[in-house]
């Protein structure tokens, strides 16, 4: 069963190209790695964060390994990442559009095939996460 969750839109205080040139490179996660931990926390647990320019992977307990990598790149308006090692396909996109000069708003998207145990066993905790994680990504200095 397909499922897609969407973030709220974030204002972000710097200019679109700027939060695109962080966010397409992976590998300044390394330095959130154990605020990214704590994300969604209640019901799934986070371990073993690795980044890279092009990816990131981790332990999501109970779940399994997932191991993302960025399979396009739209300057400076979208990043996309797709699952290469993972219990169920993964999607993920981050919209990035400008509000202005010198501010712009992001979206999260994750679509997902979840079988319907896993999608009532899932779905609040996804959701919670891909909040936390726009708001982590909302409130990072660029």
């Amino acid at each position: 069963m397909s499922s897609k969750y969407e973030s709220g839109i974030r204002q972000i205080p710097y200019s679109q190209q700027r939060v695109y040139d962080k966010l397409s490179d992976l590998s300044f996660m390394q330095q959130y790695q154990d605020n990214l931990s704590q994300i969604p926390a209640d019901t799934l647990r986070v371990e073993d964060l690795q980044f890279s320019p092009d990816g990131f992977s981790c332990r999501v307990s109970p779940f399994g390994n997932v191991d993302l990598r960025i399979v396009e790149r739209e300057e400076p308006k979208c990043i996309k990442l797709e699952s290469t090692s993972s219990p169920v396909p993964l999607t993920f996109w981050v919209q990035i559009l400008p509000t202005s000069e010198e501010s712009s708003k992001i979206k999260l998207t994750l679509h997902t095939e979840l079988n319907f145990f896993l999608k009532g066993l899932l779905n609040k905790p996804i959701s919670d996460g891909m909040e936390k994680l726009a708001d982590a990504l909302a409130a990072m200095p660029y």
